[in-house]
């Protein structure tokens, strides 16, 4: 299948600038993988992209949009240029999108197994009988208050979670843990405050928000004693009934060791203790 720009085989797109595909008429199955290719004609220097797949792409040189196997390909951990593929299904009840950072972004789980928390909802979902779509909107690194790896979730809210097709409900994740990490931290009143703006925004535009509680870190390499009593204004606040929250979904109770609440159970750890492993990938998903 070609993608064709208002009729043309190809498009130019400003710096910051998007471009949307017209329609292309294919069945995906559910949970399926899709290729698509890109070509360049000329050198670009540093192009849009999605720095951590946890999967392998490709990259090679000359036009092989149309080859079935690639010639000369080399690997890459990268998404590059496209943003999101919008697959549509009238029976589908909505889209919801999972706003996050590493732990939403899958960093810690099978490299190419698609086993992000994210992946194993959309596994749910189907499994349950509803038809829903998940938009994986982590990025590594990515903070609530502050650009850093990416804008900050403030910065992105509208573009990644209000103008994404068909949305009905965000899950926001783990983005205050990159805030709470390294020298001087914010304090919890000042990421709550940045979150009451996200519920906010959520509920003006009609889309619930189930507000995630942060999971513990203590021996990550970023961990504080002011970090970590951030980590508990936040959880506490979620969990309010004033909150705003539409729901809750409790990450924190899901992974931690019961007889050391601000670590990970072992056997959700990563090896890191800031990164669940699959089975903490599994265990968040379920607590969704």
């Amino acid at each position: 299948k070609t993608a064709t720009f208002g009729g043309a085989t190809s498009v130019t797109i400003p710096p910051g600038g998007t471009a949307q595909s017209d329609a292309v008429e294919f069945a995906a199955a559910e949970e399926s993988d899709v290729s698509v290719s890109i070509h360049l004609p000329s050198g670009t220097g540093e192009v849009s992209k999605h720095d951590f797949a946890n999967r392998d792409n490709w990259v090679v040189d000359g036009d092989q949009t149309n080859r079935a196997e690639l010639s000369g390909a080399k690997k890459t951990e990268s998404y590059f240029v496209l943003a999101g593929l919008d697959v549509q299904n009238p029976e589908a009840a909505g889209a919801v999108v999972t706003l996050g950072a590493s732990i939403t972004d899958g960093f810690g789980s099978a490299y190419g197994g698609n086993r992000r928390w994210p992946d194993l909802l959309a596994g749910r979902l189907n499994d349950s009988g509803r038809t829903v779509g998940v938009v994986n909107a982590g990025i590594k690194g990515n903070m609530l208050l502050r650009d850093w790896s990416g804008q900050s979730a403030l910065n992105r809210f509208d573009r990644d979670v209000l103008a994404q097709p068909g949305v009905k409900w965000v899950i926001f994740s783990d983005d205050p843990l990159n805030d709470l990490g390294g020298e001087n931290p914010p304090s919890g009143d000042e990421l709550i405050t940045g979150l009451r703006q996200l519920i906010d925004r959520s509920n003006g535009a009609g889309v619930q928000i189930l507000c995630s509680t942060l999971t513990p870190f203590q021996g990550a390499g970023y961990w504080s004693e002011r970090g970590e009593q951030g980590r508990k204004q936040v959880n506490e606040f979620v969990k309010s009934a004033n909150s705003g929250c539409d729901a809750v979904v409790d990450q924190d109770a899901a992974t931690h060791d019961p007889n050391s609440p601000t670590r990970y159970l072992r056997a959700y750890d990563s090896g890191d203790r800031l990164h669940p492993n699959d089975a903490g990938m599994t265990a968040i998903a379920g607590a969704v």
